[in-house]
Parts: structure tokens; sequence; C-alpha cells
């Protein structure tokens, strides 16, 4: 349930905005002329500094190569024609273009408060989040994960208003238990995503709970999917691409 969401409660803590990342003078953003050539459609389309957020699965774990959904999802923009950078204080996998903000085992709590150490240096254009799979595994507050999800949200937003966010419902969970709490906290983000909607904010669904997602036989260990299986993500985060632009979003 959402009601949470509706609490009047601040959203950011009072330093959290300020705070940057020693380490994000550091990070490693490549040049977008590293990635070869572009169709013809690349004059007509537009520069994406993308950052992956969330968990394990952002980092890519369950993956031959530890790219998990990155390196196919950025083949596919680029391809339709877009300049994608990927941004993020971390690296992973054996892509050239390999940053994220991706933390094994982080609750969306945790998550935030690692994003909010470089988000406001690297300032993305575009956010793809799929978090909240850890607090399902450990059973944590379930009740306020959209309220959690929420906050983190607006902090990106108050970081770059202008800023587009793709969110990313949970993947299936083979543990029946863990399920039903992904079941409980997709309803609560399609309820989120239909809030902030309202709200005039420039939200995306990409649903990996659907007919489309990874399904259980795509899952290396239960949790983590496969190569096959983040191909599947990556072909709904760039559905969800589509549709930004679409609404003008991007």
């Amino acid at each position: 349930m959402l009601r949470p969401l509706l609490s009047h409660r601040p959203l950011l803590s009072g330093t959290g905005a300020s705070k940057i990342c020693s380490t994000c003078n550091n990070v490693y953003l490549p040049s977008i002329a590293q990635h070869g050539q572009f169709s013809q459609l690349g004059a007509t389309k537009k520069r994406l500094r993308l950052m992956p957020v969330g968990g394990s699965i952002t980092y890519g774990v369950g993956s031959s190569d530890g790219n998990g959904y990155r390196q196919f999802l950025g083949d596919m923009l680029r391809t339709d024609g877009y300049q994608v950078q990927f941004v993020g204080s971390r690296r992973s996998g054996s892509m050239d273009d390999s940053n994220n903000e991706g933390w094994r085992g982080y609750r969306i709590d945790q998550i935030n408060s690692q994003a909010r150490k470089c988000v406001p240096t690297l300032l993305p254009q575009v956010f793809a989040i799929n978090a909240g799979s850890n607090d399902c595994i450990q059973d944590f507050q379930m009740e306020t994960l959209g309220l959690r999800m929420n906050n983190m949200l607006e902090f990106f937003w108050q970081a770059n208003p202008s800023s587009v966010m793709i969110l990313s419902t949970l993947l299936v969970n083979r543990d029946k238990d863990v399920n039903t709490r992904v079941m409980r906290a997709n309803d609560q983000f399609r309820q989120l995503v239909e809030l902030k909607t309202r709200e005039g904010k420039k939200l995306v669904l990409a649903d990996m709970d659907s007919s489309r997602g990874p399904q259980l036989d795509d899952l290396v260990d239960g949790t983590h999917p496969n190569d096959h299986g983040y191909k599947k993500m990556a072909t709904i985060w760039f559905g969800a691409v589509q549709r930004a632009c679409e609404k003008r979003f991007i």
C-alpha cells in the first residue's frame, strides 16, 4: 500500500544534497568517441548520460562477462542512433563503458546514501533504477518501500530537475516468500509511477514483472539473471527510453 507516500515528512536530509563524494573526482567517464560509428539517425538523436542505479543486478552479477544488461542496452541505444555515456562511481564488467551505481546487497535506503555522494557531480540525464530486491530478500520495512523509493527519486530530481527517471519493477524470485514481497514492492512502484506522473514528473515504468521480463528459467541462482535474462531486461529498458522520447522527456 502506498499510503506512506502521501506523508508530509521531509524527503531529503539537510546535508545530503550538498555532499559530494571525493572519489567522484576520479570517476572514469569514457569519451563518446570510443563507441565507434553510429547510425545515420545519430544526427537527430540525443546524447544520453545514463546512470544505472541499483544493487547486484545493476552491477551485473550472474552474467558471464559482468556487464549485466548494460552492454546489451548500450548496444541497442547506439544502434538506434543515441550517443550513450554510462556514468556512476563504480565500474564492473568487461565493457569499456562500465560505469554504474550498482551496490551488491544494498537496500534502497543504502543505495540512496551512496548515490547522493556522486549524483550532484555526475548529473545524469537519465536514471535507470532497479532497486528493492534486497529489501524484499531481507524483509525490510516493506510497508514503506515505496516511500524510500520516492525519497531517492526526489533527490535525483533535486540534483538535476530536468532528469528522467526510468523505474523498473523487480524481477521474479525463486523463493516463494521473497517473491510474495516482490509482488508487494511492484504494486507500490506502479502506484508511485502513477502518483509522480500526475505530479508532472518525468518518470517512465520499465516493467520487468511481465511476460517479456526474465522468468525463473532465466535466473542463475533464483535471484540474478543469466545472459539471456539480462538481454530481456535490456530490451525492456530500451522500450522505456523510447517511450520517454515519445513523451518528449528526452
